[in-house]
């Protein structure tokens, strides 16, 4: 095991863990240079696509970036990092030797007022049959109270799936004013460069701008256990009808173990998020255009 017991138990009763030093320094630094070759890739796009998301001010000779859209796609380096360093062994240690990999992002919060992600519930986005079901935080940088730092309610993963529509459309959030919503709650997950946050995919979480002169690096993967399956639509979900691409497509997003075709069933609260915002391209812009309320 890569995580102590009691690390294992603080994870399942409080719905969040952060952990030091998940890869070396010199995956590190190569991670770091792709990044940066991201942002230069990025000088020659004006509009929001399939592989960036653009904040205001982007230019060319400004690259400002709210997201990279599947990183492990577009470099092989970031599919093998999990194999490569602890995030593998610690997969395993929460949801068990059968994992799939649902999908990766690198929000890339500029200095200067980088977005912030309004309070939601990753499990509002995505149900599943059951919740084995997390996301990982790996930080590129220090992170700190300033630049925009993952905030989470504990043990809000045992609770409810809130609301997360405004005005008959799924917009990506919480309404602030939701009476299972206490802010005062929230932990904030700083760390050092190297660390990575785990947060449960029914845990209450978000990030206030980046107000600072900093970079605030983060990259995520969101993965599950495979006999958890989508709710919404498989085919739709899978981006894929053909039931014999969609196997070989199951079998390509496994980190380890096997694929499962017998989904557990579990009794958990869902919701479907839907209908959809008018641009529901991100969570960025699901947001935007759904009329989130904002909690910063």
């Amino acid at each position: 095991m890569i995580l102590s017991k009691d690390e294992v138990n603080f994870y399942n009763d409080k719905g969040y863990l952060l952990v030091e030093d998940v890869i070396t320094e010199d995956q590190h630094k190569e991670m770091l240079a792709l990044v940066k070759d991201f942002f230069e890739r990025s000088k020659n796009v004006k509009e929001n696509d399939n592989i960036f998301d653009l904040e205001d001010g982007h230019c060319s000779t400004n690259p400002r970036l709210k997201r990279v859209k599947q990183p492990h796609q577009h470099s092989q380096f970031f599919w093998d990092i999990i194999k490569q360093s602890k995030i593998e062994g610690i997969l395993i240690d929460l949801l068990g030797k059968d994992i799939s990999l649902k999908t990766s992002k690198l929000n890339t919060k500029s200095p200067g007022g980088g977005a912030a992600v309004e309070w939601h519930q990753d499990w509002a986005f995505y149900p599943h049959t059951n919740d084995n079901v997390l996301a990982l935080g790996l930080m590129l940088n220090d992170v700190d109270i300033d630049n925009g730092p993952l905030m989470v309610i504990p043990e809000s993963h045992k609770g409810p799936v809130l609301s997360h529509n405004n005005n008959g459309v799924f917009c990506g959030a919480i309404n602030p004013d939701d009476k299972f919503f206490d802010i005062d709650k929230a932990v904030t997950l700083t760390g050092k460069a190297r660390s990575m946050t785990i947060h449960h995919a029914r845990t209450l979480h978000g990030s206030a701008p980046n107000n600072s002169q900093k970079d605030r690096l983060m990259l995520f993967y969101e993965c599950n256990s495979a006999d958890a399956w989508p709710l919404v639509g498989v085919g739709a979900y899978l981006k894929n009808n053909d039931p014999i691409e969609l196997c070989k497509q199951l079998e390509k997003q496994m980190v380890c173990g096997e694929v499962s075709y017998q989904p557990r069933m579990e009794s958990v609260p869902v919701v479907i998020p839907l209908p959809p915002a008018p641009d529901h391209g991100s969570i960025f812009t699901t947001q935007k255009t759904g009329g989130a309320k904002s909690a910063f």
